[in-house]
């Protein structure tokens, strides 16, 4: 049997999900709920707890409680990588107006805020072995927070490894100012001659770190989706390496194959 709190969330709820009260609207008082639902305000915070947890409102101290608003969604497709690699090789001026965040949410690069971080490494025993390189081998390690312009938040967590070797013969990829690069990392390698061949991709779920919760704006309870993709060149090595966090309440992963017929 659905206790009382139970209850009580299951009602606000229905009138959320109906638009009333919409996205960031406040919701009313504690005491005003309390009224109207003829319980204690103790038992409308713990109705209330229900509806945070679910992501459904957000907490602002000193406010209330208020919807939360829609986050744009995103969703990775595996049809991404032909898409990224047959943009590689177009003129500047195409590959300057879109890139990966703009393909899979569907927002302009205009919508977009995006920060990029460059730092030389030496690399650890558990990078080292992804990327199939004695441990302490140079690398350039980046990291990449892309967010929506009227969003808080970043759409994922980015960090990416190249090994220093294969990228040294062009100076400007050692160089975090020439970010965002039109192209992206499919373009960078293709100025050193370097063809990426196929793409692995394991995603796993956990749940996240307080850092992870923070900094992607996580409602209590969400777990995040951490993909780790490496990239193959053709002769069979690993050019580059990235671990992807990606929150869990609006992350879509799309995989389509296709099948030989009979």
């Amino acid at each position: 049997m659905a206790k009382v709190y139970e209850k009580i969330a299951d009602e606000l709820r229905t009138e959320i999900r109906a638009g009333q009260p919409g996205p960031g609207e406040r919701l009313p008082s504690e005491s005003d709920l309390s009224r109207r639902f003829g319980y204690s305000v103790p038992t409308i915070r713990e109705a209330l707890r229900v509806l945070q947890a679910e992501g459904l409102i957000v907490k602002q101290h000193g406010r209330g409680n208020f919807v939360r608003e829609p986050r744009v969604l995103v969703q990775r497709s595996n049809a991404r990588h032909q898409w990224e690699k047959d943009r590689a090789r177009k003129p500047q001026e195409k590959r300057e107006k879109t890139g990966a965040t703009e393909h899979d949410t569907g927002l302009t690069i205009n919508d977009l805020v995006f920060h990029a971080a460059y730092r030389e490494i030496e690399a650890p025993k558990n990078i080292a072995e992804a990327l199939g390189v004695d441990e302490g081998t140079p690398l350039v390690e980046r990291t990449y927070r892309t967010r929506y312009s009227a969003e808080r938040n970043p759409f994922n967590l980015v960090t990416s490894y190249l090994v220093r070797a294969h990228v040294a013969g062009n100076s400007d990829l050692l160089d975090d100012t020439n970010e965002p690069w039109p192209g992206g990392t499919w373009n960078q390698l293709l100025t050193v001659g370097i063809e990426i061949d196929r793409v692995e991709e394991r995603v796993t779920a956990r749940p996240p770190t307080a850092e992870e919760a923070e900094e992607l704006g996580l409602p209590p309870g969400t777990a995040v989706l951490v993909l780790r993709k490496t990239s193959y060149d053709t002769e069979g090595r690993v050019v580059e390496m990235s671990d992807v966090t990606l929150p869990g309440d609006r992350t879509e992963m799309l995989f389509t194959t296709h099948l030989e017929r009979w």
